[in-house]
């Protein structure tokens, strides 16, 4: 198998194109060699802890309302090829996403990351839910079947805090600065919400490259110690 890690944000749409594109071609080939990491990138890591009314947000960010209205457009057009219902109407706060992304790192560890990840995209996006507020997350937490209390219990407190601002911290250090960024092998950057057809292509070229290291493993099998052993005492055989 072969790691794809996936930086991105909850409350980034392109992030949430990203994934539903990915989604398509894995559903396209479901033998896949992926196994897939989701990893702390936070749009906006000085938001106050409570969000910020998401309209005066947007206006700040992209220098006005005819900018955003245009930027998100081309946003809602992109999320409909991606077969993505987004209702932008919905969303009345813009979140901090610190504590989406510590319920990230603790379904991580008990292996309903992806499922967590689909699930704050879709409350976020399709339902309008605040993914900045406890109630939210521990909702979703145990709609995923993690254990609700004990998310309950660390939210109220800074458990993985800091360590997932260092994550974050890293990632940009290394040079990502935007998302979503995905890393294949831990050699090879996809940036951007890339088409099925991209990933199509990754994964055939991938699937080839895995069929001829096996075969290398087996032209190794063939030539090694035993095999030439084998070899002489043939020929020794025949010159029988």
């Amino acid at each position: 198998m072969i790691k794809l890690d996936i930086l991105s944000d909850p409350i980034c749409p392109w992030c949430y194109i990203g994934k539903a594109n990915l989604d398509r071609a894995l559903l396209d080939a479901p033998d896949h060699p992926f196994t897939i990491e989701w990893h702390p990138f936070q749009l906006n890591p000085e938001m106050p802890a409570g969000g910020m009314d998401r309209r005066a947000y947007l206006e700040h960010k992209f220098g006005g309302r005819e900018n955003a209205v245009r930027v998100y457009a081309r946003i809602a057009e992109a999320a409909e090829e991606a077969g993505l219902a987004i209702d932008f109407s919905r969303i009345e706060r813009t979140p901090n996403t610190l504590d989406a992304h510590r319920l990230i790192h603790w379904a991580g560890i008990e292996g309903r990351q992806t499922a967590v990840v689909s699930a704050l995209f879709a409350a976020y996006f399709t339902e309008g839910r605040d993914i900045g507020d406890a109630g939210v997350l521990t909702d979703i937490a145990r709609a995923a079947g993690m254990d609700g209390a004990m998310v309950e219990t660390l939210l109220a407190g800074q458990a993985d805090a800091e360590d997932i601002r260092a994550r974050d911290a890293h990632t940009r250090e290394r040079g990502v600065s935007g998302v979503p960024t995905f890393v294949v092998g831990n050699r090879h950057v996809v940036p951007g919400a890339q088409p099925p057809a991209v990933w199509a292509r990754v994964i055939e070229e991938l699937r080839e490259q895995m069929a001829g290291a096996d075969a290398g493993k087996g032209a190794d099998a063939d030539t090694g110690p035993d095999a030439a052993d084998g070899k002489e005492a043939a020929q020794a055989r025949r010159r029988q």
